[in-house]
C-alpha cells in the first residue's frame, strides 16, 4: 500500500494527530532547520545574514578557546549527572514502589520536592559562601579545620564538584514520577508468573520483568536525563556567575547564551546549537540502542 493510499484509509486518524503535528513542524522543526541554515552565516541580527560557509564551525574547534573548554565542561558534568540522576531516579522509585499508598505519596513528594521548589538550590548559595557566615566556612573555622574562609564558588578546583553535588540534589524530576507510572502499571500476575517459571530474588525480578515492562519509559527518562544534563544553565548561572571563574563551569549551552542573546553572534549561536544538537541526538540513539538490549532484548 502506497503512503497516500495509507493516509487516505487513515484520514481521520491524520486529522486528529494534524493540530500537534502542525504545531510541531512549526515550533520545533523550522527553527532546528534555520538554525542549521543561520550555522553558515554571519548573522548579527541588524543586517542581512552572509553566507561564510564553515566558518563558524572551524572557529568553533580550531579558533575558540574557550568553546573548547565548554565542550569539555559539558561532557564531564553531563557523564556524571546524566547517569547518576537517571539511576537515581528509577532505583528510588523502584524501592518505594511496594510501599503502601500513603507512605509511597509522602516519599514521592519528598523526593520531587527540590525539582519544583523554583530555586531551592538557592540554600547551597548559603551553604557554600565563601566569607565567614557561609555554613561550611563557618563550621570548619569552628572546628580549626581552616584558619580562613574558602571561596568554594569562585574557586576553579570547588566549582565544578559543587555543582553537580547541587543538580543531583534536584535530579528526581519528571523521570521520578514517569518511573513511579510506570511501576504501578505492571501487573502483578507477571510477577506470580515469573516466579512459577523460576525467578527467585528481586534482582532477577527486575532484569527479566520489571525492566523489559518499563523499556518505553526507561527511554523517556534517558532522553530527559541527556536534555537535562547537556542544556541545565540557571543553576550553574546563578551559583557560580556567568561566566564563572576562569569558565571552569561555563558549559556549551552558556557559549550558546552568551554568543546568542549577549554579543547577538546568532550565525555562530546557531553552529553552537548545531552541534549541541547533533551531539545530544547521537547520545540518544546510543542509549537507545543500549535500552533496547537490557532486560534480554535485542
Amino acid at each position: 500500500m502506497s503512503t497516500w493510499a495509507r493516509i487516505k484509509r487513515h484520514k481521520v486518524s491524520y486529522l486528529f494527530i494534524a493540530p500537534f503535528g502542525i504545531l510541531f513542524f512549526t515550533f520545533t522543526v523550522i527553527p532546528v532547520l534555520v538554525a542549521m541554515v543561520l550555522s553558515f552565516t554571519n548573522f548579527n541580527m541588524l543586517q542581512a545574514p552572509s553566507f561564510v560557509g564553515w566558518s563558524n564551525y572551524i572557529r568553533l574547534f580550531l579558533e575558540d578557546e574557550v568553546f573548547l573548554i565548554a565542550i569539555k565542561n559539558t561532557f564531564i558534568f553531563a557523564s556524571i549527572t546524566g547517569p547518576l540522576s537517571y539511576l537515581a531516579c528509577f532505583l528510588v522509585a523502584w524501592l518505594i514502589n511496594e510501599l503502601k499508598p500513603w507512605l509511597r505519596a509522602i516519599l514521592t513528594l519528598l523526593f520531587y520536592a527540590p525539582a519544583i521548589s523554583g530555586k531551592a538550590y538557592y540554600i547551597w548559595t548559603i551553604i557554600f559562601s565563601g566569607d565567614t557566615y557561609g555554613i561550611l566556612n563557618a563550621n570548619l573555622l569552628y572546628w580549626g579545620i581552616i584558619d580562613r574562609p574558602i571561596q568554594w564558588l569562585n574557586d576553579p578546583a570547588f566549582i565544578m564538584p559543587i555543582t553537580i553535588l547541587v543538580v543531583l540534589w534536584m535530579s528526581l524530576g519528571t523521570s521520578f514520577l514517569v518511573f513511579i507510572a510506570g511501576l504501578q502499571g505492571i501487573d502483578h500476575r507477571l510477577y506470580e508468573a515469573g516466579a512459577i517459571d523460576g525467578i527467585r530474588h528481586r534482582w532477577q525480578e527486575l532484569w527479566h520483568l520489571t525492566i523489559p515492562m518499563m523499556r518505553g519509559y526507561l527511554m523517556f527518562g534517558a532522553i530527559m536525563a541527556i536534555t537535562n544534563s547537556f542544556t541545565i544553565f540557571n543553576e550553574i548561572r546563578d551559583l557560580t556567575g556567568f561566566p564563572s571563574t576562569d569558565y571552569a563551569a561555563h558549559t556549551i549551552i552558556q557559549a550558546l547564551q552568551d554568543h546568542g542573546s549577549i554579543r547577538f553572534e546568532m550565525g555562530y549561536a546557531s553552529a553552537i546549537a548545531v552541534v549541541l544538537f547533533l551531539t545530544m541526538l547521537t547520545i540518544q540513539r546510543v542509549v537507545q540502542k543500549l535500552l533496547n538490549r537490557v532486560g534480554g532484548g535485542q
